[in-house]
């Protein structure tokens, strides 16, 4: 069974990509932290409680700060998800996201938007929810298993986007390691190194919007992550875990 937990994280840089970053643009620094809470049970339905707030210092003029926020509760069953999820960059707020997905007999999953505007649409079949597409990551990982693609959705951006997403996944690993040494109790959890990137399947052959690269336990907590945008990377180091 996945594991209710808290975690935190503290942002750092981690590199920067000078060919696809504008000289004025490219940060220089990064600092922020990410807080995450999960919990549930596949009788109960799970909810999580994401929150990212990040402060890019670039080579030239101020800094540039956002504040993500995001709610969601997922039927055990991943019949049903809803979410709500906030947004704020260089200190304009964004239009909130609200809403609910569900995914009929047949398989084809309703959006049903509150927010910005109310609006149904069909996004289709073959999709997986968050929890649901961690699931099969580490069922594919048990199995022995690599490569994992899948069409997600979450109800980021738009709360219409559909993420087709690439999952690579390393040996399995257990013992001692960076996380281990924020919570000792990971040390006797199993997990593989794995990165997924994201891709907008609106947007054929292009690249992925973003890909992250982070150490999943098989009890479904993320270690430190590597969140990669293109033009720079963030560093987000596991600082806490109840």
């Amino acid at each position: 069974p996945l594991a209710s937990h808290r975690a935190g994280y503290e942002i750092s840089l981690g590199t920067v990509n000078t060919n696809r970053a504008m000289n004025a643009d490219a940060p220089v620094s990064a600092s922020g932290l990410i807080a995450y809470e999960f919990r549930g049970s596949a009788c109960e339905g799970y909810a999580s409680n994401f929150r990212q707030l990040t402060e890019l210092q670039r080579s030239e003029g101020g800094s540039v700060a956002s504040d993500i926020s995001a709610v969601s509760f997922e039927d055990g069953e991943a019949k049903s998800l809803r979410f709500e999820i906030s947004t704020q960059s260089g200190g304009a707020a964004q239009p909130p996201i609200s809403g609910s997905a569900a995914r009929e007999e047949n398989g084809v999953i309703d959006v049903s938007l509150v927010k910005p505007g109310k609006e149904k649409v069909d996004i289709g079949r073959d999709i997986l929810f968050p929890t649901q597409h961690v699931e099969r990551i580490i069922a594919t990982a048990r199995g022995g298993g690599r490569v994992l693609e899948a069409r997600v959705f979450d109800g980021s951006d738009t709360g219409k986007k559909v993420y087709s997403t690439l999952a690579i996944i390393g040996l399995q690993r257990k013992g001692a390691s960076s996380d281990s040494e924020v919570s000792p109790k990971l040390a006797d959890v199993a997990r593989w190194p794995v990165t997924i990137s994201y891709f907008n399947e609106a947007n054929k052959d292009s690249a992925p919007d973003y890909t992250m690269s982070f150490d999943l336990y098989e009890n479904g907590v993320s270690g430190s992550l590597k969140l990669d945008y293109g033009a720079f990377a963030l560093s987000a180091k596991m600082k806490k875990l109840d």
